[in-house]
């Protein structure tokens, strides 16, 4: 029955170690375990609030990005919008200058097709005044020889005159 009603000796030496016990427990292990835990403790709420401020910088990073994702498509609009006028600027000027260059060219072409018509009628005019001398002289000189072969004559000379001057 010793183990069931213990002695005082031994309730005074059981309290004794556990008081030591409580004691170095209190003084020593107690405030290191504390204070890991509240190290772990500051841990996480510096971890909490790097991950919210994390999660505010991405919100606002995300809302910049897409500000800057609407401006870079207002200035590419912009840009395109403007190559479309400068080509079409490029296309009117280049029309115009054709449309300037082929008058040029129709009137250069007009006034020398002028002057070589001018040129032509003045070489038949030319050409008719010789070849009528020509006739005139051999009239003459057939007039002279005799009355008859004028006719004659005449007929071959114009016949001749007709031949040169197709």
């Amino acid at each position: 029955m010793e183990l069931v009603s213990p002695g005082m000796g031994l309730i005074f030496w059981m309290l004794v170690s556990f008081g030591l016990l409580m004691f170095v427990t209190f003084k020593y292990i107690w405030p290191a375990i504390l204070g890991g835990l509240k190290e772990r403790e500051e841990e996480i709420a510096n971890s909490l609030d790097e991950a919210k401020n994390a999660r505010e910088e991405m919100k606002a990073l995300q809302s910049n990005n897409e500000v800057l994702i609407k401006e870079a498509k207002e200035q590419r609009d912009g840009i395109l919008k403007d190559a479309k006028a400068i080509k079409e600027e490029i296309l009117s000027a280049a029309k115009k200058q054709a449309v300037t260059e082929g008058q040029r060219l129709v009137e250069e072409a007009k006034k020398r097709i002028e002057q070589e018509k001018m040129a032509a009628i003045t070489e038949l005019k030319n050409e008719v005044a010789d070849l009528s001398i020509k006739v005139a002289e051999k009239l003459i000189k057939t007039e002279l020889e005799s009355k008859n072969k004028n006719k004659a004559l005449m007929d071959k000379l114009i016949k001749e005159a007709d031949k040169q001057l197709n």
